[in-house]
């Protein structure tokens, strides 16, 4: 990322409804289905991916993949819904709240409450910080 930042002035505006199918119907439809293509395909190669909770950051497609692959092994159920979400089109950047629905193998489902900001650029997910309200479920994976 050389001239890049989160946020950054003069990038060009989206309609709205493309930051909602973004993280709704493509990101997050993907983790709950397991669908790792679907998912990465949401992320810019050099992307970054914040646990703000625990101060967790993939660097990278493939360390966001490792990270998945740990996710997907580990829990045998995702579910995210109950979605209220806060776009600003002039930055490329949507705030997500929302519910997880999350069952670790063999073990009990664990309810969370949520909220991610997404920064796009060139219509895939650059930045991503994730805000948890219990322990971290984004392990780092190996890479």
């Amino acid at each position: 990322m050389t001239d890049w930042t989160p946020g950054i002035a003069g990038q060009v505006a989206l309609p709205y409804p493309f930051y909602i199918d973004i993280v709704t119907k493509r990101y997050f439809d993907g983790v709950d289905n397991k669908n790792m293509t679907q998912v990465l395909n949401c992320f810019a190669p050099d992307a970054a991916l914040y646990e703000a909770t625990s101060d967790t950051t993939h660097n990278g497609r493939e360390a966001i993949r490792a990270m998945f692959e740990k996710l997907f092994a580990d829990f045998e159920q995702i579910w995210h819904g109950n979605f209220v979400h806060t776009a600003d089109p002039e930055s490329n950047a949507i705030c997500s709240q929302f519910t997880v629905l999350i069952t670790p193998n063999g073990g009990e489902q664990l309810r969370y409450e949520n909220c991610n900001r997404f920064y796009c650029k060139d219509r895939l997910f650059q930045d991503v910080t994730v805000y948890m309200s219990g322990d971290n479920l984004l392990k780092e994976g190996d890479v």
